[in-house]
């Protein structure tokens, strides 16, 4: 049974039935002008009146605001953590081998294919730190996830930001005729954070196998388990083909195992050598993490009843709010973003003086929610604050 939740009252509030389990998104894509600029303030404008995360104070109800799995470790991967606290002493090369070899299995390839690392935003910078020491562009949508987009910016680097289409997917064509002779590298996070929308995956492979002859292209897939059927709308394919691809990784969503600080990269043994050759990659990675994820790869069935509870606590909350005249973008994640009509950073003051923890983004000089999927009686409790603060 899951620490965080009475799974007997799930049953009997949510219904939840197998065919939940790999229920998709059916709801309509609100739509935009296409000639909309769709421009993303790379700041939030979270903590200007709160601290960052205010995530430790007892008033805290609904932790909503980090895309976290309220459900997770595994009681398997909790097991593995506990016994191997007492080699802490060892470091954890033969652990971070054995889960390599288990990744490389999965994602039908070889082990030098793998880089781990802390949690695949780490991945992302180190990527960053090694494509832009020299300086170059950074081709990416516009908004997306800006770890690697910032760091690449620190470096050095310029961001050609690409506008997302009118139904909030990768403009694949704009991002393809943006690639010149500075262009570094090419990040695609898919599903898409903030947003939590999809590209369509033919197409995207498509692009992938074609640009990647000009320049590297990074593929952030760290949401796409919440999918079904995810391995089949991966990009590690084209890897396994030869194709300059990176894809990412993590064990921070699906897993729950976000503070334990796990992620990896797919990418040809080349790139991954261009990478490790200039940063360390398992140094930085603890024993009993290692131990964790080697006992998550295990718990399929787990993965399954996260997905499902998401896709339900998902469904509850777009309908709650829709009925009330918003207007949500299709979310294939854990979490929902929506424009809101009141001052974003009042907005924001208000749900967490009320012990409802989300994120407010400003976007083409709009206020957004995003809010992450809790569990049931959180995400209850969210409408209902929700309502309270917006009346």
């Amino acid at each position: 049974m899951f620490k965080s939740m009475n799974r007997r009252d799930w049953m009997k509030t949510s219904l939840l039935s197998a065919g939940t389990l790999i229920a998709a998104p059916s709801i309509a894509m609100p739509k935009r002008a296409a000639n909309a600029a769709f421009y993303y303030s790379p700041e939030s404008i979270l903590g200007e009146y709160l601290p960052d995360f205010p995530i430790a104070e007892p008033k805290m109800v609904a932790r909503l605001n980090a895309n976290e799995n309220p459900y997770g470790p595994a009681p398997q991967v909790v097991k593995a953590i506990a016994e191997a606290a007492s080699t802490g002493n060892r470091y954890g090369h033969g652990d971070a081998a054995t889960l390599i070899a288990m990744i490389a299995e999965k994602e039908g390839v070889t082990p030098d294919h793998i880089m781990l690392g802390p949690g695949s935003t780490d991945l992302l910078e180190k990527v960053a730190i090694t494509r832009f020491k020299n300086g170059g562009n950074i081709i990416a949508a516009d908004p997306s996830y800006m770890s690697l987009i910032n760091t690449a910016e620190a470096m050095g680097g310029t961001w050609k930001p690409v506008p997302l289409t009118a139904d909030y997917a990768h403009d694949l064509d704009g991002m393809e005729k943006a690639i010149d002779s500075d262009t570094k590298l090419v990040y695609v996070c898919n599903p898409n954070n903030p947003t939590g929308s999809i590209t369509n995956t033919a197409d995207l492979k498509k692009f992938c196998a074609t640009a990647s002859e000009k320049t590297p292209i990074f593929v952030d897939e760290a949401y796409l388990e919440f999918l079904d059927n995810p391995m089949s709308q991966s990009m590690v394919g084209l890897v396994a083909e030869g194709k300059d691809v990176i894809v990412a990784r993590t064990f921070s969503k699906i897993h729950g195992m976000a503070g334990l600080r796990i992620g990896y990269i797919v990418a040809t043994p080349e790139r991954i050598e261009s990478i490790t050759s200039m940063v360390r990659s398992t140094m930085g990675l603890c024993v009993t993490s290692l131990k964790g994820a080697i006992a998550s790869m295990k718990q399929d069935s787990f993965m399954a009843e996260c997905r499902g509870y998401n896709s339900e606590c998902r469904k509850f909350t777009h309908d709650a709010i829709t009925s009330l005249g918003y207007d949500i973008i299709p979310s294939y994640t854990s979490f929902m973003i929506f424009p809101i009509s009141m001052n974003g950073k009042q907005f924001m003051k208000s749900m967490y003086d009320s012990g409802v923890g989300i994120r407010v983004f400003n976007i083409q000089d709009k206020d957004w929610c995003r809010v992450s999927m809790g569990t049931k009686t959180e995400m209850e409790i969210f409408v209902e604050t929700f309502k309270k603060v917006t009346a």
